[in-house]
């Protein structure tokens, strides 16, 4: 069993742990409670009324949260010719198409998120087996797959974020860092919600956002009212 360490216990005697707390009221907490000296990332679970072994009730997709991650990520763009430009245009941080297959298969993954245009995903196929157990590979249903590259190089660089389910029906996803205002955390975490409310699948039945629960990288989680987010 895993032992916590003495401040995670004391930040962990100041919530309820029957409570649903307001939005801001749990964002206000979690920063209070936050107990690394370092600038922690804030993360939402959400529990979902899905059954993810079907394939009809996975969820997944992409939201561009409105006050973005806090985190800057570095974006790698297949693409050639006048795309390639396109990219570089709009701040890619890496640019390429041959090449930078042969440093992904050298050991190369200096970037967060990739980004392909759709006439050389055969080419970026080579490398699915290395780059889709990172997370990285891309995918037309997060919007990383597209010839509007301009587009989605912004998007990401703006803070936007992919969620996927998990194996315990639960969608975790950053949302801010403790240094952000309670109201932009609260803010990002209504954009996400209202995110996954449009992607619930059709075969899902039954209630289908049962909880939220908040926390920084190194605090206890607070439990959110769901009637006080959607």
């Amino acid at each position: 069993m895993r032992t916590r360490g003495k401040k995670y216990q004391e930040a962990q005697k100041q919530i309820d742990r029957v409570r649903l707390y307001e939005p801001m009221e749990a964002m206000e907490l979690v920063k209070q409670l936050a107990p690394a000296k370092f600038d922690e990332t804030i993360e939402a679970a959400v529990r979902l009324g899905v059954d993810p072994r079907h394939a009809d009730q996975q969820v997944r997709g992409a939201v561009v949260l409105p006050h973005g991650t806090g985190k800057t990520r570095r974006v790698a763009v297949f693409a050639r010719g006048q795309k390639a430009k396109e990219a570089e245009d709009a701040g890619a941080d890496f640019v390429g198409a041959e090449d930078l297959i042969g440093r992904i298969q050298e050991g190369w993954f200096d970037f967060d998120v990739a980004i392909a245009t759709p006439d050389v995903m055969g080419m970026v196929g080579k490398v699915g087996r290395i780059l889709g157990p990172r997370g990285l590979m891309p995918n037309p249903k997060t919007g990383t797959v597209t010839f509007d590259v301009s587009r989605a190089v912004a998007e990401v660089k703006a803070g936007k974020i992919e969620y996927r389910v998990d194996k315990a029906g639960i969608i975790h996803a950053p949302i801010g860092k403790v240094s952000f205002p309670a109201e932009k955390l609260a803010e990002n975490l209504h954009t996400l919600i209202e995110a996954l409310v449009r992607a619930k699948p059709a075969a899902a039945k039954g209630q289908y956002l049962k909880g939220i629960t908040v926390c920084s990288t190194m605090g206890p989680g607070v439990k959110i009212n769901l009637l006080k987010v959607v």
